[in-house]
């Protein structure tokens, strides 16, 4: 499964997940049967609320999920409709989901995760 996560820092596997998924500062793009990590820029951070892109800096990655701490409607309406699953990221570091992932213990967003501005977490 190839999957994205907003994140704070570069930090490779040690890097913090970003409290909200369209402003986050990066990406880590995870493929977690190669277990192959790729760390891009967001270069969608700047946005005012509801209008960011969020496919725009992995669109061509072929992800299959997301996962986040929080993401607002506009953005889960983008990915639910290009086929991309968008689940809820538990623990603090990219290593602290992923450990998650491989364990299966994680779950989808629904709108009642939905945030409802930058600064809901």
């Amino acid at each position: 499964m190839k999957i994205c996560v907003p994140v704070e820092q570069d930090n490779g596997i040690n890097s913090n997940i970003y409290g909200h998924f369209g402003s986050a500062p990066f990406f880590a793009l995870y493929d977690t049967e190669s277990e192959e990590l790729e760390i891009i820029d967001n270069s969608q951070k700047e946005h005012e609320h509801g209008s960011c892109n969020p496919i725009k800096a992995f669109e061509e990655k072929k992800i299959d999920a997301v996962f986040v701490a929080g993401i607002g409607r506009g953005a889960f309406e983008v990915l639910r409709s290009a086929g991309i699953k968008v689940c809820i990221a538990n623990g603090k570091t990219l290593d602290d989901l992923l450990k998650i992932i491989k364990m299966k213990k994680f779950k989808e967003i629904d709108d009642s995760n939905l945030c409802n501005s930058h600064n809901c977490h």
